[in-house]
């Protein structure tokens, strides 16, 4: 199946065909190459509308609302955008009706086209906690039923699909297992699609977006990372997928919360199996945030990182990826 997300939020924007603008000094707009280029803006793990629990102060929870409200302001500004991704952990925590409603209005403020996909915040959890206050993981039926509200409020048919956007094969994968123990996998029915989606596609140079990473792709720099619940899953399967499919080079990945200023944004060790560069997204719950840009060229992608605070581009960890076999 080939789809992109065009449903209730999507706005026709104007594609430059030909032509990649790309912005040096926001908010301004140089031209930077003449070969055919578009843009796709990352947005990951946005935790609709703020995560109350984490932030118990009302004026910081305010000031962060405003954050994220600043990033609609600039991505609608920035004309030469092809589409904005989602990477999952979309609500703020439980994937509550009153959540899902406050995400939907969110969106809907944006101009350009949209993609989702789903992270484990968006349908694994019951809506109350429990008694001592802690997430409660629903069963294969709670988190079905989820999945398909997730569908209906980002008018999706599914949570798994592809597009072709010029000479590149893009994959969008939600994390979507009904009963697995892990915060972050994909389940069997999803995993046989994927390989019949890369087995038709072998020529394309193909791009995977998933709401974790890649194990491996950064260093321990904390108790969690790297570890089962916050890498893809299931790993051994994702692993053998990779090692069949060299078409595959970048793997675009959320989760973690892994800030801009850590040096493992950005850096040797994204790659994976030695070929495939995670790019690892910063969350939005924060008063700070950053989004990465991936502008896809025939023949390589850029990523560049903008600083939505102080409304400047990171120059010192933007980068070039080459496609495979260049």
């Amino acid at each position: 199946m080939s789809w992109v997300h065009r449903g209730k939020f999507f706005v026709i924007s104007i594609i430059l065909f030909g032509l990649c603008l790309m912005p040096i000094a926001a908010p301004s707009l140089v031209m930077y190459e003449s070969a055919a280029c578009y843009r796709l803006v990352v947005l990951s793990d946005p935790h609709l509308p703020v995560r109350e629990h984490a932030v118990k102060s009302s004026a910081k929870q305010q000031k962060i609302i405003e954050a994220k409200n600043k990033v609609i302001e600039d991505i609608n500004g920035w004309e030469d955008i092809r589409q904005v991704v989602v990477l999952g952990d979309i609500v703020a925590d439980l994937g509550t009706e009153k959540e899902n409603d406050y995400a939907a209005q969110y969106f809907s403020k944006f101009n350009k086209p949209l993609s989702f996909i789903a992270g484990n915040h968006d349908y694994i959890y019951e809506d109350t906690l429990s008694p001592e206050g802690k997430r409660v993981r629903g069963d294969a039926s709670y988190r079905e039923r989820k999945l398909d509200i997730f569908k209906q409020t980002f008018s999706l048919p599914e949570v798994f699909y592809s597009q072709k956007l010029g000479n590149y094969f893009l994959l969008f994968l939600s994390v979507d297992s009904l009963d697995s123990r892990y915060l972050a996998q994909i389940s069997e029915r999803q995993l046989t699609w994927l390989r019949g989606e890369l087995a038709k596609n072998t020529a394309m140079p193909t791009i995977v977006f998933f709401h974790a990473p890649l194990k491996g792709t950064v260093s321990n720099y904390n108790a969690t990372v790297n570890g089962p619940n916050f890498i893809a899953q299931p790993e051994q399967a994702i692993a053998e997928i990779i090692n069949s499919n060299p078409q595959i080079f970048l793997w675009v990945s959320g989760h973690n919360h892994t800030p801009a200023t850590n040096p493992d944004f950005a850096s040797a060790t994204n790659v994976f199996a030695g070929r495939v560069t995670n790019v690892h997204n910063a969350d939005m719950d924060r008063e700070t945030i950053w989004t990465n840009s991936l502008y896809l060229y025939p023949d390589k992608v850029m990523i560049k990182t903008f600083d939505h605070k102080k409304g400047t581009w990171i120059d010192a960890i933007e980068r070039t990826i080459y496609l495979p076999n260049r």
